[in-house]
């Protein structure tokens, strides 16, 4: 019996450990007008504070709500919840539809696009001012792309059986790395299953410099033609100076040892536009990174914050308490930006890289070669008899994705066992579909709409947004739902204006006493 099997079938003899699991997302969205253009507001107060409220929020700019979920134990009652907050975001603010794709609705010229504002407490305006920085660094056009962030993890038993170490934080270290391991080598086929962003707008492209790089669909459209993901290739969410980094994911010491150099070295393009303009600060610092959250990963190691912590240095305190998947596009189809089906696909998935055994990495312990599949695959990812790299050896991408299809089989099985409806070997059924039919991808059926229905993306996107927005307003909410979520977002004003009264330091203090929690280096 190999060493998966064996783990799986203690799993099996402790179902009470896959009722344990977690699992909440995180979804970006545009507000737009009636026309699918940026809408130029404020926040809406009726949604509460950005700052404070736990479920609803904003992300770079002013205009791109985030909306939350909390933990919860299966994927309805996750999906159930995420629907609910798009429904009470529609009920409360009806005439801004959140735009529901990927990537960005028709964008104002780049000076116009207006940066999140938190209030003006210390802990407001660090996150402004980061996001000022993003602004200068990466320009503010790329910060609009949208996606479905995915956290996900196990409870402390389960890394007793899954992971070695002389404590349970080094065992669940030791476990949720060797997940992220597994993850690089095949989310690979997340991209080729899930990526619905092979298309996108000509001012998107005017803004960003990208025309000449794509062809021409429509007067207003403009694609990749064997594109699964813009969001995620080279186009959409990256930065080439990030790229040098090669973080480790072999351990977590030296994973953060990488991360606090690249959050205290200066890099010289930064150093030259300087933290402050007109006596303004203009960036938290002129470091490769701001902060640790500036790395741009398709999944990150994750632990709770507080007020003034850093990720980087709670991480070496308190171990690793979940994962964060990053990479899966919004679903143009699904009200929620996701669906059910998905979700239980992701859980099956995540639940066969936790398992399954994970070699470590060569040294530097970043794997070039998941990095250069992982990008094939969004730039190129259903071209004909496309060919990825597996240990130094070309392989067919159908071929791969079968087989591994194959392999997560048996932990959706595991899952449905605990659940009894079948839903996890079920939400494998259209994946193959999609393996064997590059046709049957998010992408292809999304160029096709476009096609043969003659429509723009943008037209085409707005018309599906505002469709899921009436559904949305329609399905309403239970009263007692709604007057908590009306009560959350009254609280929240309420904690925002107790943080702005409670200051007592000057902001620069603050920015100063922020970067000394970091701590010195870590020795690994």
């Amino acid at each position: 019996m190999s060493l998966a099997s064996e783990r799986r079938a203690h799993l099996a003899a402790q179902p009470e450990l896959l009722r344990a699991i977690r699992r909440g997302i995180e979804k970006e969205g545009l507000r737009v007008d009636a026309s699918g253009n940026l809408a130029m507001t404020p926040h809406p107060s009726a949604l509460g504070s950005a700052l404070t409220n736990p479920r609803i929020t904003t992300d770079y700019s002013e205009s791109l709500l985030e909306l939350i979920t909390r933990p919860l134990p299966d994927a309805e009652s996750l999906i159930g919840e995420l629907t609910d907050i798009h429904s009470f975001v529609a009920l409360r603010n009806p005439g801004e539809p959140i735009w529901n794709q990927s990537m960005p609705a028709h964008l104002p010229p780049e000076a116009d696009i207006p940066v999140a504002w938190y209030g003006t407490s210390n802990t407001g305006m660090l996150k402004h001012v980061y996001r000022l920085g993003l602004a200068w660094r990466y320009g503010k056009v790329m910060q609009c792309i949208a996606g479905v962030h995915y956290n996900f993890s196990l409870p402390e038993a389960a890394w007793d059986l899954l992971a070695d170490g002389d404590t349970p934080q080094d065992r669940r270290n030791t476990g949720y790395m060797a997940l992220i391991r597994n993850f690089t080598r095949h989310a690979w086929l997340l991209m080729y299953l899930f990526g619905a962003s092979p298309a996108v707008s000509r001012s998107f492209l005017q803004r960003a410099g990208y025309e000449t790089r794509l062809t021409r669909l429509s007067p207003d459209t403009y694609c990749m033609p064997w594109a699964t993901s813009l969001r995620m290739s080279d186009l959409g969410y990256k930065s080439p100076i990030q790229s040098d980094l090669q973080l480790c994911y072999n351990d977590l010491d030296t994973f953060t040892a990488r991360i606090h150099r690249a959050v205290t070295t200066p890099w010289p393009a930064y150093e030259a536009i300087g933290t402050h303009r007109d006596d303004r600060r203009i960036q938290l610092n002129t470091n490769t990174l701001q902060i640790e959250n500036e790395y741009y990963s398709s999944i990150r190691p994750k632990q709770t914050t507080g007020r003034c912590e850093r990720p980087n240095t709670v991480l070496r305190q308190r171990g690793i308490q979940y994962i964060e998947v990053r990479c899966m596009d919004i679903d143009p189809w699904a009200p929620a930006g996701i669906a059910v089906q998905t979700s239980r696909f992701l859980d099956a998935f995540l639940l066969y890289c936790a398992v399954e055994e994970s070699p470590l990495f060569p040294p530097p312990g970043f794997c070039q070669e998941s990095q250069d599949n992982f990008a094939l695959v969004a730039r190129e990812g259903r071209r004909p008899d496309l060919l990825l790299q597996r240990d130094g050896c070309a392989t067919s991408l159908r071929d791969w994705a079968e087989e591994a299809l194959d392999r997560i089989e048996p932990y959706a099985r595991l899952l449905d066992a605990h659940s009894g409806d079948g839903g996890h070997a079920a939400a494998l059924d259209p994946q193959r579909a999609k393996a064997r039919d590059p046709d049957a991808t998010p992408s292809a059926r999304l160029l096709a709409a476009l096609r043969e229905g003659g429509r723009e993306f943008h037209d085409w996107t707005l018309a599906q947004s505002q469709s899921h927005w009436e559904f949305l307003r329609a399905r309403g909410l239970p009263d007692d739902t709604l007057a908590a979520y009306d009560a959350a977002a009254r609280k929240s004003i309420a904690d925002q204006a107790a943080i702005e009264a409670a200051d007592t330091i000057s902001f620069e203090d603050y920015v100063a006493r922020f970067h000394a929690a970091l701590g010195p280096a870590p020795v690994c």
